[in-house]
């Protein structure tokens, strides 16, 4: 086991991370910008050192001072989160060439998976089903159009290192691929560092499911059962459950088998998410993995027991897995709500200093939350500020649960997303599980929350 681990990241999953680290005696390292030093998770890790300024560039993406810091404070091993560095290949090659260890898999794995494009191709060979598209990047605005046709309306331009939703549009026809593509392709090249696109068949309607995967670096590998993901808002997911009140039990065996054959087929090791389309008729389609902690990791959590930062940890300091397949039991149905500082009805983000928070309590209600009733939001990060999730013995009884803890949720001195949630979870669609990615914008938006 590691003495003491640096975690490079911030907000609630750092505070996440730290309380796990807590539980099994490991000592922890926050570092910090200068607009998070009076951060919760900042005085709760053992040891904390400043960055840099409040910008990205200058703290949070700053691989080298990272790594610096992690050396200085005699860390042995680097818990990097979600987001940020969390999927760099560079970033997991230096931290094992200066003598620590990544938490997650290697570094040419996450090089693999994180091109969209060599992704593609890598499932192909592994028989995993795809969405119809390219499996290269385009060369120009000419290709994208030919391509477009030759697969057919709608299409999907995406860049080929995004995610999160950003970099990606649903395309109707050419004159709207004619219109979008050049503004997508600075997106990419903005967020990502890399202009490449490459196109897909639009799957419409879909539900967006997800299987949990963990896997040892002797060959061993799991998959903790799914999460439904499909409520989003621009591409970005809102709400998660698991499991999904959609699938059928054969569907539900058949992903976590191809979810299984993809992460032996690139020897995958650590905790990793298989992302699919699924259609109505149940057929499913590889999307994308996520080689890292997934944001919504805590319904996963919450249904089998298992605490996955914990067994990233193991796999990491070269424990085999403990279980297998067959011993991995799920109960009762559990809900994740991302809150953010936003308008809810823009979804801009809303930063600001919140002045009071008043959270529910009570058997089955956890929270993750990377503010007090006295923290600044800044414009700098990500304007999620906590999530809050709920469990039951059944989906029903979860929502009822959930109705009435947002109702009991309040964050004063900014806006934020809860009168969205709170319409988007007592809306009847919502209840029958009616939710494909196009629940809130069709239910929603429309009702002027």
């Amino acid at each position: 086991m590691f003495n003491k681990i640096l975690i490079s990241n911030r907000g609630e999953i750092a505070r996440r991370i730290i309380r796990t680290c807590k539980r099994l005696g490991i000592k922890t390292v926050a570092v910090f910008s200068e607009a998070d030093k009076d951060s919760p998770f900042v005085s709760e890790a053992d040891e904390a050192y400043l960055l840099g300024g409040p910008r990205v560039q200058e703290s949070y993406l700053n691989a080298g001072k990272i790594i610096e810091i992690a050396k200085k404070s005699g860390a042995d091993a680097v818990h990097p989160g979600y987001g940020f560095l969390s999927e760099n290949a560079e970033f997991a090659q230096n931290c094992q060439t200066a003598g620590l260890v990544f938490i997650g898999p290697d570094s040419k794995v996450i090089q693999k998976m994180g091109d969209k494009v060599e992704a593609r191709i890598t499932m192909e060979k592994a028989g995993i089903p795809l969405v119809p598209g390219l499996s290269r990047s385009l060369r120009d605005i000419d290709d994208a159009a030919s391509a477009a046709k030759e697969i057919g309306y709608p299409v999907m331009l995406k860049a080929s290192a995004g995610g999160g939703g950003i970099g990606m549009q649903a395309l109707h026809n050419e004159q709207e691929l004619l219109k979008a593509y050049e503004g997508i392709q600075k997106r990419a090249q903005q967020f990502f560092g890399d202009g490449n696109l490459f196109i897909e068949k639009l799957i419409e309607k879909p539900r967006h499911i997800e299987i949990q995967v963990l896997a040892d670096q002797y060959g061993n590998a799991v998959y903790l059962w799914e999460r439904e993901c499909s409520v989003q808002r621009r591409n970005q997911k809102v709400i998660e459950e698991a499991p999904s009140f959609f699938l059928k039990n054969e569907t539900r065996e058949k992903m976590g088998q191809a979810a299984l054959a993809a992460v032996k087929s690139i020897g995958y090791f650590n905790a990793g998410t298989i992302e699919f389309l699924v259609d109505a008729h149940q057929n499913f389609y590889f999307l994308e993995m996520n080689t890292r902690l997934q944001v919504e990791h805590p319904v996963t959590e919450q249904i089998t027991g298992l605490d996955l930062v914990e067994q990233q940890i193991l796999v990491a300091g070269g424990h085999h897995l403990s279980f297998t397949q067959s011993e991995i039991l799920h109960s009762g149905h559990a809900i994740e709500v991302r809150i953010y500082a936003e308008d809810p009805k823009t979804f801009y983000p809303a930063p600001g200093t919140i002045t009071s928070l008043s959270v529910p309590e009570g058997e089955g209600i956890r929270h993750e939350l990377a503010v007090t009733g006295n923290s600044a939001v800044s414009h700098f990060y990500d304007p999620m500020i906590a999530k809050m999730i709920v469990s039951a013995k059944t989906r029903d009884a979860a929502i009822e649960k959930l109705v009435s803890a947002l109702d009991n949720y309040k964050v004063e001195g900014i806006k934020t997303n809860i009168p969205l949630l709170k319409e988007a979870v007592s809306h009847e669609a919502f209840k029958r599980g009616d939710t494909t990615t196009d629940f809130i914008a069709k239910n929603i938006q429309k009702m002027g929350v």
